[in-house]
């Protein structure tokens, strides 16, 4: 079997709404929806093993810690397991008074008491009832014609008004959905919608709850856009009505089928958490609130612990996040790339400096720091990165802050190791080769300062006396400058043959206070006109330029 050359014969494009004058396309997101999480349900039956009662549990926990305030926990009548959880957590007190339960039926009375019955005890309680209504389902899953469906739905509302009335210590809401909405006639799902209204009788204080699933994602999400636009139009008694969504993945745009249906009208998201769920999952609920969150608006719920999120979800489900999952992939905030390094790290440092709160990093949606992740990961060094890659980690790991031209300098040993390992280079690494392309803190083999004592001449001029290691072997030396660094390099010149010219010196504080140290550049030139980099890190100021001259001392011989 192989893909055809024409999938027309196979595959019917989805038919367009006649929508001419929509709306949707001109309007923008201001508030987040009403967030339903139906993880311990959707969620919970499309993983390989379902969760026991102990990962439930720690899962409802963390809905509810993370600000979710509709929880759809089970399916009631699926068996006994299922059923007891429910019912536990209803007489755990572990519910909060603002937290509302959600449970699932199909159209059928012994199922709908069964879930009346798993909630008994619960101050408030969403029961949600269902029935596919879309042609497939009719014709070749049900054999049934459109009036018997919409019977089954009547029946269905009849059951769930007579079992809430023999309740009423509980506040009851209820949920009727369509099932495979977005491949059915939209007249039919509205006519079905209206006769459920009708028998259930709800009203603007208390409305019904309408959700529209697309249970197979058939199309692309402006079409989604369009059925709950015309929906919400044509509803009987909109007023009384919530409008929900509840998408799936099967063609990548669960998330965006959402927002787009959030700005034809919807007040409400079903979905689950890093989009599990049946198939390719359900619509992400960290991903759609978000994208709100990078928009200015608070979507209500709280990822500031990201990574604790996705421990619970991970040791749940069973299944990892994936590394490039919007926000809480670990590779999210990651660049590789040398001039996306050079980017990020340039948006890094102007952000320090801007007069206004606003984010601006390029490659940065949103603040990694907003989600508990540091900036240690968000730039990574391997062949493909550039001289902002690694200056980035030594800035961070070291506290160094290379000039320029040494990070160009230095990039050439970073490159060279990374071509040699085959892998990422971590912040050791780098510091390493740093260490020995430059001769810092490390015992070098030609040239390595023991002692010194700087002291004025008569005429002015400045005189080193020191004792340098050469080789191991220690040897008096001296000579005389304007400054300290020409009398050090007038020192190697007269003392070892070695003539360099300084051609730039930059210095800059190591941390703060009174213990910080100091880090001293220099890039010198040889007697070929070769640049020659140095560097120099000691807790006096003045020690430092010295190990700098001796640094590039070290690298010219070593040529």
């Amino acid at each position: 079997m192989t893909m055809l050359h024409d999938p027309s014969r196979k595959y019917r494009a989805f038919p367009q709404i006649d929508l001419p004058d929509r709306k949707w396309p001109s309007r923008a997101i201001t508030a987040p929806p009403r967030w339903l999480s139906t993880d311990l349900r959707d969620g919970n039956q499309s993983i390989i093993d379902p969760m026991d009662a102990v990962k439930k549990n720690r899962f409802f926990d963390l809905l509810v810690e993370i600000g979710v305030k509709e929880i759809e926990v089970g399916f009631p009548s699926a068996g006994a397991t299922e059923f007891d959880f429910i019912q536990g957590l209803v007489q755990s007190g572990r519910v909060p008074t603002d937290v509302t339960l959600q449970v699932l039926t199909q159209s059928r009375e012994d199922l709908i008491r069964a879930s009346f019955e798993s909630l008994h005890g619960a101050r408030s309680a969403i029961i949600h009832l269902y029935n596919a209504v879309s042609p497939a389902w009719r014709d070749i899953v049900f054999r049934m014609s459109k009036a018997e469906v919409l019977q089954i739905a009547q029946q269905g509302a009849q059951i769930m008004r007579d079992e809430a009335a023999k309740r009423p210590g509980t506040d009851w809401h209820f949920q009727y959905s369509p099932e495979t909405f977005s491949t059915a006639e939209l007249d039919f799902s509205i006519e079905v919608c209206a006769a459920v209204m009708n028998v259930l009788q709800p009203t603007a204080e208390k409305p019904i709850i309408l959700n529209l699933p697309a249970t197979v994602e058939a199309a692309t999400p402006n079409v989604y856009a369009d059925q709950i636009e015309y929906f919400c139009r044509h509803l009987p008694g909109r007023d009384a009505a919530v409008i929900s969504l509840h998408t799936h993945n099967d063609r990548g745009t669960g998330v965006a089928a959402a927002e787009l249906g959030i700005m034809a009208g919807a007040d409400r998201v079903e979905g689950c958490l890093f989009g599990n769920g049946e198939r390719t999952g359900n619509c992400c609920l960290v991903t759609t609130a978000l994208n709100m969150y990078t928009q200015g608006i608070d979507p209500g719920l709280d990822f500031s612990n990201i990574d604790r999120v996705i421990e619970t979800v991970e040791y749940c489900n069973q299944i990892p996040v994936h590394e490039r999952h919007p926000y809480g992939g670990e590779l999210v905030f990651t660049a590789f790339s040398g001039s996306h390094q050079d980017a990020i790290k340039k948006g890094f440092a102007a952000n320090e400096t801007q007069n206004d709160e606003y984010w601006r990093v390029p490659y940065l949606p949103i603040d990694p720091a907003d989600l508990g992740r540091d900036y240690e990961a968000v730039i990574r060094v391997n062949s493909q990165s550039g001289k902002g890659g690694f200056a980035w980690v030594l800035e961070k790991d070291q506290g160094l802050k290379l000039p320029k031209k040494m990070q160009a300098d230095f990039s050439k040993h970073v490159q060279s190791l990374a071509d040699n390992l085959g892998r990422e280079l971590n912040a050791a690494d780098i510091w390493a080769a740093f260490q020995q392309a430059y001769h810092v803190q490390t015992r070098p083999k030609h040239f390595q300062l023991i002692d010194y004592e700087e002291s004025r001449a008569a005429d002015g001029t400045r005189i080193f006396a020191g004792t340098i290691a050469v080789e191991g072997v220690e040897q008096s030396v001296s000579g005389r400058g304007k400054g300290l660094i020409s009398s050090v390099l007038a020192t190697i010149e007269d003392s070892f043959g070695l003539h360099l010219e300084i051609k730039d010196y930059t210095e800059h504080a190591l941390g703060s206070g009174r213990d910080a140290r100091a880090a001293t550049y220099l890039e010198c030139i040889d007697g070929s006109g070769a640049a020659i980099w140095g560097c120099g890190i000691d807790e006096d100021v003045a020690t430092a330029s010295v190990r700098a001259v001796l640094s590039a001392a070290n690298s010219a011989i070593a040529r």
